[in-house]
Order: C-alpha cells, then sequence, then structure tokens
C-alpha cells in the first residue's frame, strides 16, 4: 500500500468530533460505490491503475485484503447488500428474475429510517425485487445528504457506472478523445497495459484493458468528489466512509465467474477518529478478516447501534461487539441473462473450492450481451482459427469440471486445478461438507429450476419455502449423487431434474424418455436435449413445445437448450422463429428467452 499523507481530522478529533461523541449522537455514514471492478486500485498494487483520490482514502482508512461479493453479477449481489440475506436464499440469484421479498426480511435502510436516519440513494437499486418507498427517503439521480433535517443523521449511497462491463467498450476514437482530457498522469496507453495470462495479447484486448483503467480513473475523480463535499459541509469527522465495488471486473473470467477476479472487491472504510470509541482501526492499515456482502448490513447497524435482524446471514466487522472472523465465506453463481448456470464456491483465505453443477456448459457461456466487446470477440475469432494454446485456451473449453481447488497463496490467477489431485482429497471433502452444510442452512434455491422455482413460490417468496414444498436436503444429496437412477422416480421435480442433469452429462439416455411426459417443463426440457443429441425426433417435438411455452421462464430454458443443440436444432426452425418472434410476457426471463432464440436463428440461417 502506498505511503500517502493522512488527514488531520484523523490523527486528532476536532471540537465537532468530541462534540459528537460527548453527545452520543448516531455517525453518519457514506457508502461510496462502483461498478465491475476487481481492486484495480493503487492502493492494492495494481500496476495500471491511476486512483489518487481512493489511494488517499486508504491510507486515511482500513484497506480489507479479502473481502468478496456473495455473487459474481449485480442483482444477486445488490439483493444481499441491502438485506443481509444471501440472494440464493431469497430466490432473487437470477439476474433481474424478480421475485417478492419476504416480509420477514427487512431492507436495512427501512431499520435505519426508523431509528432517525435520513437515507438517501444515488441511484441505482437493482435488487431483483421491488423497493417499497419505505427504505429511502429518496433514491434518484439527485439524492444527497443535504437534503436531510437539521441534524439529522444519514445513510447516503453514492453508486458510480462508469465503470461498468457496458461502460468499457466503446471504440479507439472515442478512448483517444476521453483520455485527451485527462490530465497526463490519469492516461492509460494501451502499449502499457498488464495483460492476464488467461488473454491473448491482441491489440483489441490492450484496448479494453486501457479503457477499463481510463473509466475507473474517471470513477475515482468522481469519488473524490463526493469525498471533498463531505469535508466542504463540515461533516468529514461525523461521518463513516465505506468505498466498495459490486462485484469483480466486467470482462471474461471476472464479472459471472466465482474465480477471485469475479467475486474479490476492493474494500476501503475510512473511520474518523471521534467516532472509533477506543477501537484499534489504524489509519494507513490492511485487514486480512474475510468479509463478504451479507457482512454489510449487519456491520452498518452495528455502527450506528442499532440491533440486527434475525434475517441477516452475515455479522458485524466493525464496531462494538465485532464478531470473530468466519472460518470460510461462501459464493454463488446462477443464471445470468440468457445463460443458465450453477456453481458454488467456499474460500477459506488461502484455498478457493469451486463445485459445477452444469459442467456440461462450456466456460464461457454466448450471452448476447457481452458477445460485441472486443475481449470476447478476439477470444471467439481466435479460438476458431485454433490460435488459443495453454491458459489462454481455459476460457474457450467446451466443457467444465465438476471441481476445482485453487491455492491462492501460490498460484493468484487461478490457472491450476488442484482437485485432481489425491493429496488435497481431505482438503476437498471438508471444503465441499462445509459448503453443502451452507447450502442447507441458507435453504438454497439455486437448488430449483427457476421455473420450479416460481411455481412452488406462487406468489409469496421463495425464501419463506418450508420443507414441505422445499425438501432442501434431499435435492441436494440428489444433485451430488453419482448414480441418478434411482432418483428418475422420486415425487420432488427438482430431485428428477438433477437426475436427468447427470444422465445427460454421461452420455447415458435410455432412461429418459419417459421424463419427456414428466409434470415438470424444466425436467422435460433436459431430458429432451440430451435425446435429442442422440437423434430423438419425439424428444424434437417436446422441445418445440416448450418454446412455445406461455411462461417466460421455461421458454428461456428450451430456447437456452437449442442454441447448445447447434445443427441438431434446425428441424425446430418454426419453434424457434416463434420464440424469437413473440415474447411470452413482461418479465426479463421472456426478453432473454428472445436474445437465445434470436442467436440461435441467425447462426443457424433460420
Amino acid at each position: 500500500m502506498s505511503n500517502l499523507p493522512r488527514r488531520e481530522f484523523l490523527t486528532g478529533a476536532g471540537a465537532a468530533g468530541l462534540a459528537l461523541a460527548a453527545s452520543g449522537r448516531k455517525p453518519n455514514i457514506l457508502w461510496i460505490t462502483c461498478e465491475d471492478i476487481s481492486p484495480h486500485l493503487g492502493c492494492y498494487g495494481d500496476p495500471d491503475a491511476a486512483t489518487p483520490n481512493l489511494d488517499k482514502l486508504a491510507a486515511q482508512g482500513v484497506l480489507y485484503s479479502h473481502a468478496y461479493a456473495t455473487a459474481p453479477v449485480c442483482s444477486p449481489s445488490r439483493s444481499c447488500l441491502i438485506t443481509g440475506v444471501v440472494a440464493n436464499s431469497m430466490g432473487s440469484m437470477h439476474l433481474r428474475g424478480l421475485v417478492p421479498k419476504s416480509a420477514s426480511v427487512p431492507c436495512f435502510p427501512e431499520l435505519l429510517r426508523e431509528a432517525g436516519y435520513y437515507t438517501s440513494n444515488n441511484s441505482k437499486e437493482d435488487y431483483n425485487f421491488t423497493n417499497p418507498s419505505t427504505w429511502w427517503d429518496e433514491s434518484s439521480g439527485k439524492a444527497h445528504w443535504r437534503k436531510r433535517g437539521k441534524g439529522q443523521p444519514f445513510f447516503s449511497v453514492f453508486n458510480f457506472m462508469g465503470t461498468h462491463q457496458g461502460q468499457i467498450r466503446y471504440s479507439r476514437d472515442e478512448f483517444q478523445r476521453i483520455t485527451a482530457s485527462l490530465p497526463e498522469h490519469l492516461r492509460h496507453d494501451p502499449a502499457r497495459v498488464h495483460v492476464p495470462p488467461y488473454f491473448p495479447d491482441t491489440p483489441g484486448v490492450r484496448l479494453q484493458l486501457a479503457i477499463l483503467h481510463t473509466q475507473i480513473s474517471r470513477m475515482d475523480a468522481e469519488a473524490g468528489r463526493v469525498l471533498r463535499e463531505l469535508e466542504e459541509d463540515g461533516l468529514a469527522n461525523e461521518t463513516i466512509v465505506f468505498f466498495f465495488s459490486d462485484h469483480g471486473t466486467g470482462l471474461p473470467r471476472g464479472k459471472r465467474f466465482l474465480h477471485q477476479t469475479g467475486m474479490r472487491v476492493p474494500l476501503l472504510v475510512r473511520i474518523p477518529r471521534a467516532l472509533r470509541a477506543g477501537s484499534d482501526v489504524k489509519p494507513g492499515s490492511t485487514d486480512s478478516r474475510l468479509v463478504n456482502f451479507a457482512d454489510f448490513a449487519p456491520t452498518v447497524l452495528n455502527l450506528a447501534g442499532i440491533p440486527r435482524a434475525r434475517s441477516m446471514q452475515g455479522s458485524a466487522f466493525l464496531g462494538p461487539g465485532t464478531a470473530s472472523p468466519p472460518r470460510y465465506l461462501f459464493g454463488a453463481r446462477d443464471r445470468v441473462d440468457e445463460e443458465i448456470e450453477m456453481s458454488r464456491t467456499v474460500f477459506d483465505g488461502r484455498w478457493q473450492y469451486i463445485r459445477n453443477w452444469m459442467p456440461h456448459r462450456p466456460v464461457l457461456q454466448h450471452g448476447a450481451y457481452s458477445e460485441t466487446a472486443d475481449v470476447w470477440r478476439d477470444l471467439r475469432r481466435l479460438d476458431g482459427e485454433g490460435k488459443l494454446h495453454g491458459d489462454q485456451a481455459w476460457l474457450m473449453r467446451r466443457t467444465k469440471p465438476v471441481e476445482e481447488l485453487y491455492d491462492l497463496s501460490s498460484d493468484s490467477w487461478q490457472l491450476n486445478n488442484l482437485a485432481g489431485d489425491p493429496t488435497h482429497r481431505g482438503r476437498i471433502h471438508a471444503m465441499s461438507k462445509a459448503m453443502f452444510d451452507w447450502q442447507v442452512r441458507i435453504r438454497d434455491t439455486g437448488l430449483l429450476p427457476e421455473s420450479d422455482m416460481q411455481q412452488r413460490a406462487g406468489s409469496g417468496s421463495p425464501y419463506d419455502l418450508r420443507d414441505d414444498r422445499f425438501p432442501v436436503s434431499r435435492i441436494l444429496k440428489a444433485s451430488v449423487d453419482p448414480n441418478p437412477l434411482p432418483h428418475l422416480k422420486d415425487r420432488d421435480p427438482a430431485v428428477r431434474y438433477w437426475a436427468a442433469t447427470s444422465l445427460f452429462q454421461s452420455g447415458e439416455q435410455e432412461d429418459l424418455h419417459p421424463l419427456l411426459r414428466d409434470d415438470s417443463p424444466a425436467v422435460q426440457i433436459v431430458a429432451a436435449e440430451a435425446l435429442i443429441r442422440h437423434g430423438s425426433s419425439d424428444a424434437l417435438n417436446t422441445l418445440a413445445v416448450q418454446l412455445h411455452a406461455p411462461n417466460g421462464t421455461v421458454r428461456l430454458a428450451a430456447a437456452a437448450a437449442a442454441w447448445y443443440l447447434g445443427e441438431q436444432a434446425r428441424p425446430l426452425a418454426p419453434a424457434i422463429r416463434f420464440a424469437a418472434e413473440n415474447r411470452a410476457g413482461p418479465d426479463y426471463q421472456s426478453e432473454y428467452c428472445q436474445w437465445a432464440a434470436k442467436k440461435t436463428a441467425e447462426s443457424l440461417g433460420i
């Protein structure tokens, strides 16, 4: 970490700070957040970073070296941040798969408002459930702490979107125009950026990395502006400041991936001396404690002196009565746009274990939103030309391993999967057991196919499903059982779904024919895709019916299957065109179904 000067308010309590401590008033809390960046800051040692304002904030506060999102994409992460409940516990783990929020799960700004705080959000929400008016005093592009009542404590969020995946793929001409307006020390030269070993070293890749760091420097300036406003208002001594990103970098193997590049985030916290209340927080220090987004809500409430909600699944890492550091952190990846996926992970600080429930899908699934960016285009082009080798070919593998294990102390880029090494079987057993126990404890609704989860929850929240509607332990056990045959006739459709998926992955199909008539559309679709690969005309009819389904989530699953069937989906041309041209409903799943069907139609020329 760079040795930057500390501000005076951190080395001595001024009159305002002493008065605040003596009066027992609540501290102000400010969140400055950005999107889609890993720890790409100078204070984290990134050699390409130019982030003077955030480096200064780190020198004035605490840098967390092991801070993680709970999901590698925005809305599931934000769902957890606002509630303290992980998204796969609430059913909010699929990108923009909107679900009702359980009445038993409050959003922590509600609790702050009830305690007298002014709460403002500027301005992204994206929580995967509807925001009632009780959460924020104002949530808009004009929201600011300056609108609070006189002397009223505030919790304010400023979210900067300029580093989002969609904002880092502009043209070379636009890059040159933007960088020309920046001071020399904030400009980023594509020829000098450091290319990760899993990317090909191409002009397009270098340009996109330079754009990413340019946008980070611009975001740093915006963060600096908010921090200056805090000082101008005389509030720096009364305000605890957090800075963090919503998940990892918006590039392949970052966003959407459970590896460190998708899950690890920068986290800086500055607590003025007047508010430290005898704590051992030292400006300019680094804290290696394991922290993730489930901890943020209880931490804010703890700092504000407000009891945590019973539903919260994390622990406070700052303030009085801070909990002991956890042994493990957990994370989840589920559907993103039209990319249907399920993976889970556990970290212990040094080791990371990942389990993939859908290893038959490619490492880098095709996503219509992402494919126009230079990095994706170069990867696809070079792969088609047979020019990717070694680590650069990793992203283009057609399948994934069921298990991954990485030693982060010697393999920071996570290029050497140790899961097949028999010397690590004990570690894998312990970490996978911890992960399975966590899934049961938080009632991981990702074990249900999305349409099945919707059907079980009805008009209620998936969070409220109990064992009579969601036997989580039984479904989890079936999903990892190497012998799927006993589960094919189980009364629970999710058990049958995972049994069918397991047979699909193994290449066996003889026992799948009865599932074409299953009561569950999700089971029918996975069985149909497996059987079509072996020439079944009955299975084609089944998939055609589901491409016409009135439910957008069912239709999306069918469209995703058609995409991966490739040429074998050609007999489905009328049904694919129907799904591409007709939206099932106003939900996002229906829109993503159209994306999947359109790209399939285009690839087949139908």
